[in-house]
């Protein structure tokens, strides 16, 4: 897994590609606390268009990035969330500790406000 980390309006878009499993759910907690923790208020835009697969740990770690941002006052949003992801996010409920959006535009403009 690797994960593609830019800036827009003070949101830190992360793009993961691959899986998140086993030891990739690791890399994206060093990818995605440090936006977290560098900021008063964090703006973290999750686009999952390039995973193919996420475990439970995966979920855990979204989880704990989610706390830490709500911590700060602090918001997450997620897009492009395909079918098999979804599927293990609404049986876990996790899907609703995410703000959803349709595309990056409106991701953008939501979590600007």
């Amino acid at each position: 897994m690797t994960t593609q980390i830019r800036q827009q309006n003070g949101i830190s878009i992360l793009e993961p590609s691959g899986k998140i499993v086993g030891h990739s759910v690791s890399e994206l907690r060093e990818a995605i606390l440090p936006h977290i923790e560098a900021s008063d208020a964090p703006r973290i835009l999750i686009n999952f268009e390039k995973v193919s697969m996420i475990d439970s740990s995966g979920l855990g770690t979204l989880m704990e990035a989610r706390a830490a941002a709500t911590r700060k006052n602090g918001r997450m949003g997620a897009i492009h969330v395909g079918r098999h992801i979804k599927n293990l996010v609404v049986l876990s409920r996790v899907v609703n500790l995410f703000e959803h959006y349709d595309s990056e535009d409106d991701a953008v403009s939501g979590l600007s406000a």
